[in-house]
């Protein structure tokens, strides 16, 4: 039995130390070593495989990949595409971008004006701009849709989004739309073009820019070289999570534990943006997932187009003679929002700029950098001060839905080697050894926090259950009895 389907068995969360020598495929430019031994220790640590690209300066200095695309241990290979959740929201609003730069719509217009039927239910008045800063208040997929199985079902998503009441009024609050923003933005696109989503990706950035491997709704043909998805059996506690007094018994423990430190965690708009009822048994990597379009987090991607794409905007815009969107429209999608101040889902700032969030590495902050993280570590992301781009794949691990500490550590190695090429002082040892200690700290208080809550929520949910078993008939027949009391009152 091979290392990772051994871990697997026995429940790892997500780590491994492989035996064998690892093997690296590709290519790295002498100015990027780093990357490289980076990506050869995460492979040689974590489960599974994995892919990283970088461009600098319009140059692809690094194009790697290592490690197994299964459980049965076969290798990643160089046209292996891995599914990337999160990330693919990048991806979406690009094509918004694109859009907005042809004149075809605007940030400031309201939804309604080209999606009539989404003007109703207090959502009359939402703007492009509110739904690609999360400030619409439509992130509670789990009290629009009755299991996550929907999400395969496009028109389903959408009549379910025209009927929804936003949770909070719109622009009040900042509240990650992590499953519904991709129908939001996906929908309005389709509407302005008149092309399937699908289609979009193809015809406006994988052909024009060359994408060996750019697909959110992927066909047939290429599902061969998807790698395997491998989670931790700890997941399994997200399945039947009540709601009701069960989230707020578990937001209130979670909201005192990290409110210590200063997070202000509002758990239960976590679990409705995050958690419609079935997701922990919903298949991202099935044949039927793969070939319908989810733009919020099912697109399968090369860390090469990844890497591309985000060069081309990193760029202005442009990268080999291609242009996708115009430097103007550039600077205004990627000027950090107006903050709300108030937090739902994620409990703190992410710096938003349209559709893509701030990015944060273990080598600092690139304050004009952007892009767009995905839940398990994949991650995407340009900074145009240092006409530079990084994109990762993996397929494997839970981290968060923004990545875990593998997507920074290869970011922060990656952006090292780009500032030290162009002669940009980096910054001291002294500073970088306080930084990685206190990621680690916050790394294991995340992790104690997790435990703590899967363990809250079984204890929980197994209250729930029996309360529902003791006391439901009682509850139902009393039901009963008040309701034809009601209808002899209205009777007399």
């Amino acid at each position: 039995m091979n290392a990772t389907s051994k871990a697997v068995q026995e429940g790892a969360l997500e780590t491994v130390e492989n035996e064998k020598p690892v093997e690296i495929g590709g290519h790295c430019h002498k100015d990027f070593l780093w990357v490289k031994a980076t990506l050869r220790q995460q492979i040689k640590r974590f489960l599974g495989g994995a892919g990283v690209c970088v461009y600098h300066e319009g140059e692809c200095v690094v194009d790697l990949w290592g490690g197994t695309k299964n459980q049965a241990g076969d290798p990643w290979l160089e046209d292996t595409i891995a599914p990337s959740f999160s990330t693919t929201k990048g991806v979406a609003s690009t094509l918004m971008h694109i859009m907005v730069d042809r004149g075809l719509l605007d940030y400031n217009d309201r939804v309604a004006t080209y999606w009539p039927a989404f003007g109703q239910a207090g959502k009359e008045r939402i703007t492009i701009r509110q739904i690609m800063a999360h400030q619409s208040g439509l992130y509670h997929i789990r009290q629009m849709i009755d299991h996550a199985d929907r999400m395969r079902d496009w028109d389903h998503m959408v009549e379910a989004i025209e009927q929804s009441t936003p949770i909070h009024r719109p622009g009040e609050r900042t509240g990650y739309h992590g499953l519904t923003y991709g129908f939001l933005v996906g929908e309005l696109l389709q509407r302005v073009t008149g092309k399937s989503f699908p289609d979009l990706v193809r015809e406006e950035l994988a052909i024009p820019l060359g994408l060996d491997g750019m697909y959110v709704g992927a066909p047939d043909e290429v599902h061969h070289r998807a790698a395997e998805l491998i989670w931790p059996k700890s997941k399994d506690w997200l399945a039947n999570l009540p709601v009701g007094k069960a989230a707020e018994t578990l937001s209130s423990g979670l909201q005192k534990t990290l409110g210590a430190v200063g997070v202000d965690l509002d758990m239960a708009s976590f679990f409705e943006a995050l958690a419609p009822r079935g997701i922990s048994n919903f298949d991202f990597g099935s044949p039927e997932t793969m070939r319908v379009a989810i733009p919020a987090g099912n697109g399968l991607f090369t860390a090469r187009s990844l890497a591309r794409m985000y060069a081309a905007l990193a760029g202005g815009g442009e990268i080999d003679g291609v242009r996708i969107l115009s430097r103007k429209t550039l600077d205004r999608a990627t000027e950090i929002q107006y903050p709300t101040g108030k937090h739902s889902v994620i409990p703190f700032d992410m710096r938003w700029r349209l559709g893509y969030h701030g990015i944060a590495t273990t080598r600092g902050i690139p304050h004009k950098a952007f892009g767009h993280f995905g839940f398990g570590g994949s991650g995407a992301w340009a900074d145009p001060e240092l006409d530079f781009a990084v994109g990762m794949i993996v397929n494997s691990g839970m981290g968060s839905p923004f990545g875990d500490i593998r997507t920074a550590r290869m970011s922060g190695a990656a952006l090292a080697c780009a500032r030290q090429r162009s002669g940009i002082p980096q910054t001291s040892d002294k500073v970088l050894e306080k930084a990685r200690s206190i990621a680690s700290s916050a790394d294991q208080e995340v992790r104690r926090v997790a435990s703590s809550a899967d363990q809250e929520v079984r204890r929980v949910a197994s209250s729930a259950d029996r309360f529902v078993e003791e006391n439901g008939r009682r509850i139902l027949k009393e039901g009963k009895r008040q309701l034809r009391k009601l209808r002899e009152r209205i009777k007399k």
